[in-house]
């Protein structure tokens, strides 16, 4: 029996996560591996990392994080926002590397069918603590950058050419709500983003208030309407299994090796899914 395997944030860039790839490894021929972006800011580092593990699974299924999407000085790729999306895709399609795209692949090996649903969806500054309800949305980013947190993103992810991230991200809810309406009825699914589609795994944030930058209130019914036998996401950098309305939710980053070096368990960088 094939196994269904995933991983986030390698962030490969940082001293002491690179040699983790090497145990991102199939245990069949027949493996297939989701990638839940950040696997570094670089675009040829993200290639590289890719066509490595396209190389070793059967089939390789990524979504882009926030650092894959950020535009930095150190990175030869100087492209901006939907462009230097546009620009992943291609490669990862060069590469043999499935993208939010590309036609979903489907999971043969459960009860029934699962179409695995790789999706790019941002978030939208709207999920926010109790203090920053009603704010606008400047207001709330200044009431977390009071509290100590601000997300680098506000440096480095740039939305062109649409006017503003939470434009892009409701234009990349509406593209991904179509296709996940046109999966057949009669499979269940697996919901792969970089961001959780569900507030609930943010419970745990340091810094609540860096949940304006994790996702979107549009979203949070999507493990229910889609039918979802599992949602896989990163980001967070908490590594767990949850559970919302009986489906469910694992994150599956490994994160930095500050953060993994205090678990006691170490890091791990390869979770399984089926």
């Amino acid at each position: 029996m094939p196994h269904l395997f995933a991983t986030s944030d390698l962030h490969v860039t940082h001293e002491g996560n690179a040699p983790l790839v090497d145990e991102v490894v199939p245990r069949t021929p027949d493996d297939w591996l989701l990638v839940a972006g950040d696997v570094a800011e670089r675009a040829e580092s993200v290639i590289g990392v890719l066509k490595t593990l396209r190389e070793r699974f059967a089939k390789v299924v990524w979504v882009p994080g926030n650092h894959e999407l950020w535009t930095t000085q150190k990175d030869e790729c100087q492209l901006r926002g939907q462009a230097r999306y546009e620009h992943l895709v291609e490669r990862c399609r060069e590469i043999g590397v499935l993208t939010p795209e590309d036609p979903y692949p489907v999971w043969e090996h459960q009860e029934k069918p699962l179409t695995i649903a790789p999706l790019f969806v941002l978030y939208d500054y709207s999920w926010r603590t109790p203090l920053a309800d009603g704010l606008p949305m400047l207001a709330a980013i200044e009431q977390a950058r009071e509290a100590g947190v601000l997300c680098t993103d506000e440096f480095f992810l740039h939305p062109d050419p649409y006017p503003s991230r939470q434009a892009w991200c409701a234009d990349r809810v509406k593209i991904s709500t179509e296709r996940l309406e046109a999966i057949p009825e009669d499979h269940g699914t697996i919901l792969m983003s970089h961001w959780p589609l569900h507030r609930h795994p943010t419970e745990p944030l340091y810094y609540p208030e860096f949940a304006l930058w994790c996702g979107t209130t549009e979203t949070e019914d999507w493990h229910l309407r889609f039918r979802a036998e599992v949602a896989v996401y990163g980001h967070l950098h908490i590594p767990r299994s949850t559970e919302a309305d009986g489906v469910r939710f694992e994150e599956v980053s490994l994160g930095y090796p500050r953060e993994w070096r205090k678990r006691a368990r170490g890091p791990i960088p390869l979770r399984r899914i089926f």
